[in-house]
């Protein structure tokens, strides 16, 4: 007979070849939590099947009704309501006004784009599409190389998990019983620091290479006055929503309502004046696309649910966290082969996926690493408490899971970019990511070095 840690690395191992052969989330979450319980049920006397499915009908129900959870929809909502109100042509066109006259200014403001859009949108792979149909045109236009072109758009579309409001942020800090408004303050460092990181690229690509962008241009002056007007309202947007939730003036939900409102009165009103704006029709495609996603991201939700209760009953959480404990490591060596499974399994797995599916198995283990639940800071394995490491776990966890967007062999930013861009191989998008991969790995580095550099805007605004 199988004991109960073999039984969970078993259901481990077909839960991935599931995903692998991409069955939905969600669906493979249940089968594989209801398949093992079931085994397990059989293998050890203690555990009741019947009892145990009888729990479904209150559990689907705590997970639907968790309040944290309702800024979910809302942020989903503030995304589409954004693409169906143009805004993101808008921020591009802006952006371009402001910096075409450097050379690789408008790869620049594509990157700068991205990191607004995602402001708003919240998900990666949504970014890259949506600033893929805005901006590859008139990179294409005009004359920059292919592999910058669309390099810059692949790498800038990751910038939409992790700059908040984020999903992905909300989603993890209920996993780990933190603070989600918390977890928004420290990803605006980090954020900042990949959107400048990503210009400095550019720029120094197109220094060594110029061949590799035109040389600058210059807006008409009425068609440049009139770009920057349009672009203020959608900086005013964003400006309010991060800065709102950076200084703790509104909480995760209140802020996610200001979106929608006010993102949609621009679309209304201030894009509707030039007939390109939203409209009803553009609203309630906005409203059907929102319930789907957010449909999709509660199945998900309770898949992670019924898979984790199956997993507890394993105890292979806590085998792992033993093992991690008695291996003879050092912290963070285990915790940089942590980042490195999740760049791994980024190549393959949908990144909320990936959240719900590794951050139960690893946060306990980075719990024990560090000294336990009531450590403090001064006595701890990486010199913070429970509460920041949870922070900065947190925001590393997200950044690593945007690098398996952009690796070879299957970044799913890079598919999305080549579909676009159907004239550009797909090993030329690859190549054109390279300088991009190298600067996220450098970012990471730093973060993991400084952890202060996450947890500056925490502290700030919390002490």
């Amino acid at each position: 007979m199988l004991d109960p840690i073999t039984i969970g690395v078993i259901g481990l191992i077909v839960l991935f070849g599931l995903l692998i052969l991409r069955m939905p989330v969600g669906i493979a979450m249940i089968l594989v939590g209801i398949g093992g319980t079931w085994v397990l049920s059989h293998a050890v006397s203690y555990i009741r099947f019947v009892p145990y499915l009888k729990q479904f009908k209150s559990l689907l129900w705590e997970n639907v009704a968790n309040y944290d959870l309702s800024v979910v929809p809302l942020f989903v909502l503030m995304g589409y309501i954004a693409a169906e109100a143009r805004l993101s042509s808008d921020l591009f066109k802006g952006l371009e006004a402001l910096m075409s006259r450097l050379r690789g200014g408008v790869a620049m403001a594509a990157v700068a784009a991205c990191g607004g859009f995602g402001a708003v949108c919240g998900s990666s792979l949504a970014t890259a599409a949506t600033m893929g149909k805005v901006a590859l045109p008139e990179l294409k236009k005009l004359g920059y190389a292919p592999s910058l072109a669309s390099g810059s758009l692949a790498a800038g579309g990751t910038l939409g998990i992790l700059i908040p409001p984020s999903v992905a942020l909300v989603i993890y800090a209920i996993i780990v019983e933190g603070s989600i408004l918390k977890m928004f303050q420290a990803a605006i460092v980090p954020g900042m620091i990949a959107v400048l990181g990503f210009i400095l690229v550019i720029a120094i690509q197109v220094r060594l290479n110029p061949s590799l962008a035109p040389d600058p241009t210059q807006m008409e002056p009425d068609e440049r006055r009139k770009a920057v007007r349009r672009l203020w309202p959608v900086i005013a947007i964003f400006g309010g929503i991060i800065l709102g939730l950076g200084f703790g003036l509104f909480t995760p939900t209140p802020a996610a309502s200001i979106g929608v409102f006010a993102i949609a009165a621009y679309g209304f009103i201030l894009r509707g004046l030039t007939g390109e704006g939203l409209n009803l029709a553009g609203l309630l495609r906005a409203i059907r696309a929102t319930a789907i996603t957010s449909g999709m991201i509660y199945l998900i939700l309770f898949g992670a649910e019924v898979l984790k209760g199956f997993f507890t009953r394993t105890n292979l959480p806590q085998a792992l966290s033993d093992w991690a404990a008695t291996s003879g490591m050092e912290p963070m060596t285990i915790l940089v082969i942590m980042l490195c499974i999740f760049i791994i399994l980024g190549c393959f797995m949908e990144s909320l996926a990936m959240i719900l599916v590794v951050v139960p198995f690893f946060w306990p283990t980075l719990i024990a690493l560090n000294g336990g639940e009531y450590v403090t800071a001064e006595t701890s394995a990486f010199g913070l408490d429970p509460e920041e490491l949870k922070i900065w776990f947190g925001i590393l966890a997200l950044i690593v899971v945007e690098l398996g967007l952009i690796t070879p062999p299957v970044g799913l930013n890079v598919f999305i970019i080549s579909s676009l861009a159907r004239d550009t191989p797909m090993s030329t998008v690859f190549r054109g990511v390279m300088p991009f991969l190298g600067a996220e790995i450098l970012r990471v580095g730093l973060l993991l070095l400084i952890p202060a550099l996450t947890l500056f805007v925490p502290r700030l605004i919390g002490g």
